[in-house]
């Protein structure tokens, strides 16, 4: 039997690491995984390729999927924040999170609106300011520099998130990207993790969809029970979650 070939989300390379190892051990099937950016992968299925199932940072590209009849049905399963990494110096985290990303002088990365869910959450968080603060937001918007996750952008080396590799060889001084990261990067004491406050919070819905039966046990483990605690332990919120 072949393997299930699954194509997921960059964001969730770490989470579903774990989590695949423990289907592997108890299924006996076998997992080959291709992980970037989601809305690349979803052109790429749109294209022609044939992944067993989708796992994407939105419902938005699952949904697309589900409209070309390419899949049945888009399952929610788990959700995510937008926050700031900052380079850990008084300027960028004594100052309310706003404060700083309103300030010039700092460079404000996101990844490529479009071809990564990461950089539509961050054009959400400018559209909200704007709706606060007319003009900031799209002041914000402006200046900001998608750097990653784009079909042109420089790779991130292996290993290293996103927000530690741009802010640690100085190509910004802040990332919005996923809190989820927030424990792999709280090992780095150059930076700091910044949480939006309530007003400018934005939710991050991950969803699935199944593009053959082959991965249907594979679909029902990450929607069960097991699955959903390996996600939370990985800083994900479950699924169910409201705000």
């Amino acid at each position: 039997m072949s393997n299930i070939l699954l194509f997921a989300a960059g964001s969730l390379r770490g989470a579903f690491g774990t989590l695949l190892t423990a289907f592997q051990a108890q299924t006996g099937e076998r997992v080959e995984t291709v992980f970037g950016p989601a809305g690349l992968l979803r052109q790429r299925i749109e294209a022609g390729e044939h992944p067993h199932i989708f796992a994407s940072a939105n419902l938005a590209h699952p949904q697309r999927l589900v409209d070309l009849q390419l899949s049945p049905q888009v399952h929610r399963f788990a959700q995510n924040r937008l926050c700031a990494t900052v380079r850990n110096i008084t300027e960028l985290t004594e100052p309310p999170l706003l404060e700083v990303l309103l300030d010039s002088r700092w460079r404000v990365a996101t990844s490529t609106p479009g071809a990564d869910p990461s950089g539509d959450y961050a054009q959400q968080l400018f559209d909200r300011i704007e709706q606060v603060m007319p003009g900031q937001g799209t002041a914000l918007r402006q200046r900001a520099l998608a750097l990653v996750g784009g079909p042109d952008s420089l790779p991130v080396p292996v290993g290293r998130p996103a927000a530690e590799y741009l802010l640690n060889s100085g190509q910004a001084d802040i990332f919005l990207g996923y809190a989820s990261y927030g424990a792999v990067l709280a090992e780095f004491p150059e930076l700091a993790v910044r949480h939006l406050p309530p007003s400018l919070a934005i939710k991050a819905d991950y969803g699935l969809c199944l593009l053959a039966a082959r991965a249907q046990h594979l679909a029902e483990f990450i929607l069960g029970g097991q699955g959903q605690e390996m996600l939370r332990e990985q800083g994900f919120l479950p699924a169910n979650v409201m705000s």
